[in-house]
């Protein structure tokens, strides 16, 4: 077959995209003409309603009220605002979301208050192919403490629920694979942990966004989340977690900064938490990051999140058959089954680094995991059938034409 051709089953790219429902909501972002992005899962794109808003922010409120907007314009309550934008797409009720911080700090945050809930002797359990730095936290963590620190286990994900018995207090894992995109099934897990008396940590970094995500009905005990990957906040966007409502009247968290005080104001000399969630912020709102993700927020107005994961299901299974109609060394890694799957698919090739430089040379944006790995992610509000057809052309293209072997592709760069 001509390396320019690249066809799939049960209808073209078009006509997929005539019949698809979320076929509109590309119009929501600006996206660079004729590059196909598919790192959303790392970076998302602009929403156009981002420098409106930033604007507005920068030149309206902090131009020309200055410290007056605290109040005026209500800059104080931006991070319960935009907790309860997220909490509805996690299916988690008010007052359990708050946005704030780093994924890392708010990890660090819920895994001290869910050790000072334990009743047992600490144990964390966590998996070894889980995102590094959720290890590297706890690792940190448990340095700090010294000889106070909690058990801490790393078991292989085939051998996970064997590990997961009475010993364990904390069971902290990322629900989807950032490699792999394999998908843990969140309710099965969270309810296995607790019939053994553990509570439930959840880094839901590749989740939010683009999965039917249920916390509540899950009982989920905490969670944290990024806001810069599907929720398309912008680099460095802040995180969010939730800390399930049960738990809020008991948990304490050690970065006890002035936000999180009951009365930040009063400048009292002893600490005294807030109420609810808005005791687990810490320091001064970061306004204009916040800003941005609360405006790229506003793209899922309307939206069913059940719809925008059969769209991914739907992209990730097209992207498999076209590429394993190709030629090459491509190992898929990520499950074949759509339902195991979140929003990537990842195949192995010992060349896997050139090949990404040289598919991003040829617009197709995706990414390499060391060591072996390229990471194709997909966002259904503006990844379109069309784009995984033109994906697959060119790395077809990439593949049979050697582009990949240049050496200018293999000089390794210092964000991969």
């Amino acid at each position: 077959m001509d390396h320019d051709v690249i066809s799939g089953p049960r209808g073209s790219a078009i006509e997929r995209d005539q019949t698809d429902p979320l076929a509109p909501v590309r119009q929501a972002f600006d996206l660079p003409q004729g590059v196909v992005y598919l790192d959303g899962n790392s970076l998302g794109p602009l929403p156009k309603a981002v420098p409106k808003a930033m604007a507005q922010v920068i030149e309206r409120q902090w131009g020309a009220t200055l410290i007056k907007s605290w109040n005026d314009h209500d800059w104080i309550n931006l991070p319960s605002r935009v907790g309860e934008k997220i909490a509805h797409l996690i299916g988690a009720g008010p007052g359990q979301v708050i946005c704030t911080d780093s994924v890392s700090v708010n990890l660090f945050k819920v895994l001290a208050a869910a050790l000072r809930l334990s009743a047992r002797p600490a144990k964390i359990l966590s998996e070894a192919d889980n995102f590094p730095s959720d290890l590297y936290l706890v690792e940190g963590m448990n340095a700090l403490l010294g000889a106070a620190a909690p058990a801490f286990e790393v078991a292989q994900t085939d051998a996970l629920l064997e590990c997961l018995d009475e010993s364990v207090s904390i069971l902290l894992l990322t629900q989807v694979n950032f490699k792999t995109g394999a998908m843990h099934d969140l309710a099965e897990l969270t309810a296995r942990a607790q019939a053994v008396g553990a509570l439930v940590i959840w880094d839901l970094s590749h989740s939010t966004g683009v999965l039917d995500l249920e916390l509540d009905a899950a009982n989920v005990d905490f969670a944290v989340g990024c806001g810069y990957k599907f929720l398309n906040g912008g680099p460095g966007a802040p995180g969010y977690l939730y800390v399930a409502s049960r738990h809020q009247g008991s948990v304490s968290q050690p970065l006890s900064g002035w936000m999180g005080h009951a009365q930040p104001f009063a400048f009292s000399q002893g600490y005294e938490p807030a109420q609810g969630v808005k005791r687990f912020l810490s320091g001064t709102p970061a306004i204009l990051s916040m800003t941005a993700l609360d405006a790229a927020l506003t793209v899922f107005d309307g939206l069913e999140l059940a719809q925008v994961r059969a769209k991914s299901e739907q992209l990730g299974s097209y992207l498999i058959h076209l590429v394993e109609s190709i030629d090459g060394e491509l190992e898929l890694i990520s499950p074949r089954d759509a339902s195991q799957r979140g929003s990537q698919v990842s195949f192995r090739h010992p060349l896997a680094y050139p090949i990404v430089q040289a598919l991003i040379e040829a617009d197709v944006i995706g990414d390499f995991r060391a060591p072996d790995i390229v990471r194709l992610g997909f966002n259904p509000l503006f990844n379109s059938f069309a784009d995984i057809e033109q994906a697959a052309r060119a790395l077809k293209t990439v593949l049979m034409t050697g582009g990949h072997l240049e050496s200018r592709f293999s000089a390794q760069k210092l964000v991969t």
